[in-house]
């Protein structure tokens, strides 16, 4: 018989913990999970490899035969495992003269980012910036999984005590709007009018940035009807030609949505957007981070900064 051996390094380290400890509950303990957890991912081990690793009884947990024959093969390829992920960081850091800097919508806004790598560069000449797109599922366009080191995002930020922020431009939020739409014809509106529209919603994903762009603090407690949800530019201005909706948009968005059939008007009583740089606090030390977050700064002149 040919043993699977598709087994996970997780499961390797449960193993070998409980092996040492021969108690269950201590060994979660050690492991920061809960023993009945622990105890479930060990059966399903056993039942993987076709062997019981352990003896069960009154008198307590022991290694059977063949849990004692897996333990130095397993503790091998535990200590290789470790080695192979010192020396992945060994890489990292060498590779961290490249900055990834994250967005989901172009920055835009006079040449920001343009002027921001000439900056940046001008210091850094020997550093690689690269550019990372993000769908707007992830409101922080790469930071919360790592691929990003800085990124450009909307406030607030979901988790905001991971991140620290430079905020790089304050604009008022207008609402975008099918030109055939009634209240188009308005030069200004009140966003009490706008209440019982159906508004394009982010993904659920995006958390306090989706209710942030419906508007949730300014509707005193009622729900906002939500006509579609959108994770691109493209998507929004579609979906507002389609007339499945209206959105709000920050005033350097407007010339991404007013292709044509799409018109934005001033609102009255919502509070202005914030677009910022971001980074990962952890990360506030990392010379490169800081450079670029200084470089931004210089280019925006005083601004709010979140640290």
């Amino acid at each position: 018989m040919v043993m699977t051996m598709d087994v996970h390094v997780r499961d390797l380290r449960y193993f070998v913990t409980v092996a040492e400890e021969l108690h269950f509950t201590r060994a979660a303990e050690r492991l920061y999970v809960s023993q009945p957890a622990l105890s479930k991912q060990v059966r399903a081990l056993e039942r993987q490899l076709g062997v019981e690793l352990f003896r069960r009884d009154p008198q307590g947990v022991a290694l059977t035969e063949a849990g004692l024959a897996l333990l130095p093969d397993a503790r091998r390829v535990l200590d290789a495992w470790a080695d192979g992920a010192a020396a992945l960081e060994a890489a990292r850091a060498a590779a961290r003269g490249t900055l990834v800097v994250g967005m989901s919508t172009s920055p835009g806004r006079g040449g920001l980012l343009p002027a921001i790598r000439s900056r940046f560069t001008a210091a850094h000449p020997d550093t690689v910036l690269r550019l990372r797109q993000v769908s707007w599922e992830d409101p922080t366009a790469g930071l919360a999984g790592g691929d990003a080191d800085v990124a450009f995002v909307w406030l607030p930020l979901p988790d905001a005590g991971r991140y620290a922020w430079t905020v790089v431009a304050e604009e008022p939020r207008l609402v975008a709007l099918p030109e055939s739409h009634p209240l188009a014809a308005r030069t200004e509106i009140d966003f009490t009018d706008l209440a019982d529209e159906p508004f394009l919603a982010l993904p659920t994903s995006a958390g306090p940035l989706r209710d942030y762009w419906l508007a949730l603090e300014e509707r005193g407690g009622r729900p906002p009807r939500i006509g579609a949800e959108i994770a691109s530019t493209e998507e929004t201005y579609e979906a507002l030609v389609a007339g499945l909706g209206v959105c709000l948009v920050a005033t350097g968005n407007v010339p991404l949505l007013t292709l044509g059939g799409v018109v934005t008007r001033p609102v009255r009583g919502v509070s202005p957007s914030r677009y910022a740089l971001a980074w990962r606090k952890e990360d506030a030390g990392r010379p490169l981070v800081r450079a670029y977050a200084e470089a931004c700064r210089e280019v925006r002149g005083p601004t709010t900064l979140m640290t």
